[in-house]
């Protein structure tokens, strides 16, 4: 497996994480399967190399943290553990004292002493960044976090975090189909910040889960086509399906799967650390694992490059 470190000041970490978003036995990933398979699935990981696991506390309301604290008690000199706070209401909310007690919550659930990542897991407009950013740098302080960093933020927001303390990671949508924050990706890098990539398999368009037959269940979050039209809206499915088929191609050359190819493609791109790769399916922990072994001449790059950068057919005079 692949590594890189973590920005200027982090741990060295494999190419591929294990995403713990599933694993909060929500809705929001379709009707979950039994406990047994998800634990499973996690238990998987210390099988890989893969080394570490990305949580958070909205994760099925702290389920997802239970759940990676149950298969990774006592095995902590093994894996290092990430998770993230939310804003109010969703989350415990970002004042100062809100943070520090989500943190102690985090790591009781965790069944831990200390966390590897401690990040805010999208931006709150009503609480004073600089407050909420300098309680994180006390949990640094205070030992019960390694490594503080943000997630679904821009570049102005990071500058304000960096002014007290180093952000020493961003956590951000990218995948070969989400290239909106490349440029950011690029900037973190530049100024030492560690970039996880999540959604690197496009919510399964990548993965070869998804045709235009598929319909998601009740709940499921990828059924919702105002939010989610850019990526699973027919007309956007059909033309992202038809990439699909021409990544197909590339990966039968490389022998890997395209889900695999998608998974190195992202943390060859310039600026990312590791992809974060969740899944409830042991074996698809597995294949995803591997794709850290995957290495992407200049070549290739440029080929996949020019398919992902192509003319939309309506962009065509």
């Amino acid at each position: 497996m692949r590594t890189k470190r973590l920005g200027r000041d982090g741990p060295e970490i494999s190419a591929i994480g294990f995403g713990a978003w599933e694993a909060g036995k929500s809705s929001e990933w379709g009707e979950p399967p039994p406990d047994e398979q998800i634990l499973a699935a996690i238990d998987a990981v210390f099988e890989t190399g893969i080394g570490w696991i990305d949580t958070a506390e909205v994760y099925g309301l702290g389920t997802s943290e239970e759940f990676v604290g149950r298969v990774t008690a006592g095995r902590r000199d093994e894996i290092l553990l990430f998770t993230k706070v939310a804003p109010g209401p969703r989350g415990s909310g970002f004042r100062p004292k809100q943070v520090a007690a989500a943190c102690r919550k985090s790591l009781d659930r965790l069944r831990i002493d200390h966390l590897d990542l401690y990040q805010l897991h999208w931006p709150e407009h009503s609480v004073p960044l600089e407050d909420t950013w300098g309680a994180m740098a006390a949990l640094v302080d205070e030992g019960l976090v390694r490594h503080i960093g943000v997630s679904n933020f821009d570049r102005g927001e990071i500058l304000r975090c960096e002014a007290i303390h180093h952000v020493d990671s961003l956590q951000q949508e990218f995948s070969m189909f989400v290239l909106d924050d490349r440029e950011l990706i690029r900037w973190c890098g530049e100024q030492g910040i560690g970039v996880l990539a999540y959604g690197p398999l496009a919510y399964g368009l990548l993965a070869g889960a998804i045709s235009m037959e598929t319909t998601f269940a009740d709940g499921d979050f990828r059924g919702n086509g105002e939010t989610w039209a850019a990526l699973f809206a027919p007309e956007a499915r059909r033309r992202w399906l038809g990439i699909v088929d021409e990544l197909r191609a590339i990966a039968e050359r490389l022998g890997v799967t395209v889900a695999q190819l998608a998974l190195a493609w992202a943390f060859h791109q310039d600026g990312v650390t590791g992809a974060i790769a969740g899944s409830r399916n042991p074996d698809h922990v597995r294949s995803n694992a591997a794709a850290g072994d995957v290495a992407l001449d200049g070549a290739t790059l440029a080929e996949i490059e020019a398919l992902l950068t192509a003319p939309k057919t309506s962009d065509r005079p």
